[in-house]
């Protein structure tokens, strides 16, 4: 048991016991104060995973509706049975590679649907790789921002703190203006979008060498770093055409409306990879919560564990934002949501932020095909949702310390 969980489990206690008003060991017949303990522990973890299973199925539910939605209107059903039979004939493709195993790829389901072959070609052709790309940039974006909020002990904290969007950005203005491609080819402008949006971190790195990676060094660091890029930026969008201006504006806010299908597997590997990276790391995360002190009482080289933190965020949201663009807030406000319903423990704060991350862009993407008749990019969305949700969640904050 970490220390937060003993310190959360004891906390529950103390308020039951202050309720009732009975001492400890008649707190509850025939149980000792650490047999209490223990009970209410598991009765905590216990809340978290049936919230962690609520936020499962509004992604579940979210899915569907997205697919659903647009000038061609499918239902709830219809869209999970499209879903149902392409995973299902996926499979049965893969065990049909294995010598002697013959399965039928068609559950025949698709071709009893009126209409099936049109809406089949909708949710699958058209809309599912927007959805992927919605759902991945959610994950990505939320677990990144938790991982840096815990890292940095700041609630302010978020994928883009150390000037990775920046960079990103500044690498996509250089190739749509003056023509200047790391690789040539269609893949030049997410090449440049990449490397630039690492740069911060490598800076920092850097800097390591010179100075402890403490929290204010990342975050003044960053800070700088994005007004140097931001500064080129708009120097190189004064003296260029206007069409390219327009093409970087355009690129700055944010779409997953130009992802296709072939840009998915990178997307899904570098997120995926990240992601399950911050799990792991999840324990000592929750260590260094509790204050560098504690963290180095544990042995944990916190100056070291910061630059690994950081690198992973930087290959996730540099990974994401060289395909969507710039898109806000997810990073910020998910993970400020998931802590009210499953607190500070990283073992379940990631996976929760990864789902409502995905949960939020998914309704992004719904009120941006629903309230204008163009593709609305999906980067507007989030800032003017994001916006007023996170100002409510600042007011809502009863403690002066995050």
């Amino acid at each position: 048991m970490s220390r937060i969980d003993r310190g959360n489990a004891i906390r529950t206690l103390k308020g039951r016991l202050r309720l009732t008003g009975r001492h400890l060991h008649g707190s509850r017949e025939g149980m000792t104060a650490t047999d209490a303990v223990v009970a209410d522990y598991k009765s905590y973890r216990h809340a978290k995973s049936l919230f962690l299973l609520g936020f499962l199925v509004l992604f579940v539910v979210m899915v569907a509706v997205d697919l659903g939605v647009g000038n061609y209107s499918i239902s709830f059903l219809d869209v999970y049975t499209i879903l149902i039979e392409k995973i299902y004939g996926w499979f049965a493709g893969v065990l049909n590679l294995i010598p002697g195993v013959s399965i039928a790829t068609d559950l025949g389901w698709i071709a009893g649907m009126p209409n099936g072959q049109i809406s089949e070609s909708v949710v699958w052709d058209q809309r599912m790789p927007r959805i992927l790309a919605a759902i991945i940039v959610g994950v990505g974006l939320a677990v990144a921002g938790a991982a840096m909020q815990s890292m940095l002990k700041n609630p302010l904290a978020d994928p883009y703190t150390t000037g990775i969007s920046s960079g990103a950005a500044f690498g996509a203005t250089i190739a749509i203006t003056l023509g200047i491609y790391i690789i040539p080819g269609d893949a030049g402008i997410i090449v440049n979008a990449f490397v630039f949006g690492m740069i911060p971190a490598l800076v920092i790195l850097a800097l390591s060498r010179f100075r402890r990676p403490s929290p204010a060094m990342m975050i003044l660091a960053g800070t700088s770093l994005m007004y140097i890029f931001n500064a080129l930026q708009q120097f190189f969008m004064l003296v260029t055409d206007p069409n390219s201006s327009q093409q970087v504006l355009a690129w700055t806010t944010g779409s997953i409306t130009s992802v296709v299908w072939s840009d998915i597997p990178l997307m899904l590997v570098l997120v995926a990879l990240g992601m399950v990276a911050i799990q792991f790391l999840s324990r000592t995360l929750n260590a260094m919560n509790s204050g560098d002190a504690y963290a180095k009482s544990l042995g944990i080289d916190v100056d070291r564990f910061r630059i690994i933190v950081l690198l992973l965020v930087s290959l996730i949201a540099a990974g994401i934002v060289s395909f969507t663009g710039i898109i806000g807030f997810v990073g910020l406000v998910a993970p400020h949501i998931a802590r009210i319903f499953i607190g500070s423990d990283n073992r379940y704060l990631v996976p929760a932020s990864a789902l409502l991350g995905a949960v939020l862009m998914l309704f992004a993407d719904v009120v941006a095909h629903q309230i204008v008749s163009f593709d609305l990019p999906i980067g507007i969305v989030t800032s003017v949702i994001g916006g007023p949700v996170f100002l409510f969640l600042i007011l809502r904050q009863k403690k002066e310390v995050w």
